[in-house]
């Protein structure tokens, strides 16, 4: 169990080996907001959790931040990875925090999940996922809820990891043991480790997923940020592709929104005020990781 955000940072350095190379240059700059170094690039992309909001609430002037982005002639998105429910409800979500944005301008791991299922040989899948939203986008495959029947684990043709509400160590070990005795393939819709929340860290699909890893158990395809995969998919969305270097991915976590950022050659910017650092020294998390960003602000 990770208690804090210091001992998730010690988990994202132990997976380091499993994530994408990239390359960084200089020493960070320091800014209050983006306001303040926004002018190089046409396209903001921004994480959800940690830079727009703390679980329920939303990071006061997030919005209003946006709204001035816009303004100045930016192209905002939204570039998440969360997995565990439909568009539709983060949509609705999004709305009663006070954001505006449209459903094309937020592009999530489970947008890059239904690519992949879309382009995959028929299985029949093992989900990890609360089924209080039943199977809504995923109606087209044949799916089983993964609880805390054996037989399920054993009889599925894949697995996909979605969604972590719920998931328990006796339902981990369940997965462990059927893999054990019968690898397949895993897909991991959300590579987070931790996302924050108000009063704690809410443990997600990547850690249950490094820990497969771990076993030896191979077939572990991981899903978006810091993959290269939902970045393709966010600036597909756009009338033009733009240049990498006129693109910023603005995230609180260095291992996967500044890794997956440099990565794909963007500008990044690191919010320090909120999310995965707070606690932290940012330089000692930067010198440690090796992850640069290119601007280091307190909040967007």
């Amino acid at each position: 169990m990770i208690q804090g955000t210091a001992e998730a940072f010690e988990v994202y350095l132990d997976i380091r080996h499993r994530l994408p190379p990239a390359e960084f240059s200089g020493a960070p700059v320091r800014a209050q907001t983006l306001a303040d170094v926004a002018d190089p690039y046409d396209v903001i992309l921004l994480d959800a959790y940690g830079v727009l909001n703390v679980g329920e609430a939303p990071i006061p002037g997030a919005a209003e931040r946006i709204a001035a982005l816009r303004m100045a002639g930016k192209t905002v998105m939204v570039v998440s990875n969360s997995a565990g429910y439909p568009k539709r409800l983060m949509m609705e979500r999004y709305a009663r925090l006070g954001f505006d944005f449209a459903p094309e301008e937020v592009v999530t791991s489970r947008d890059t999940l239904l690519a992949y299922l879309a382009a995959a040989p028929p299985r029949h899948w093992g989900l990890m996922l609360s089924d209080t939203y039943g199977t809504e986008e995923f109606d087209s495959i044949r799916t089983t809820f993964l609880k805390d029947d054996a037989d399920a684990y054993d009889a599925v043709e894949g697995v996909l990891l979605i969604g972590s509400d719920g998931w328990t160590e006796d339902r981990q070990r369940l997965l462990e043991d059927a893999l054990v005795k019968r690898p397949r393939p895993v897909v991991v819709g959300n590579p987070d480790i931790v996302a924050p929340r108000e009063l704690t860290l809410s443990l997600e699909p990547g850690y249950y997923a490094h820990r497969l890893a771990d076993l030896g158990l191979g077939g572990v395809d991981f899903l978006g940020k810091p993959f290269a995969s939902i970045y393709d998919i966010a600036l597909s969305r756009l009338p033009v592709r733009p240049p990498p270097s006129r693109v910023l991915m603005v995230g609180d976590t260095l291992h996967t929104d500044i890794l997956g950022g440099r990565h794909m050659g963007f500008g990044t910017a690191l919010v320090t005020g909120f999310g995965s650092l707070v606690g932290i020294d940012e330089g000692d998390a930067i010198t440690r990781s090796g992850i640069v960003p290119d601007i280091i602000v307190d909040q967007i």
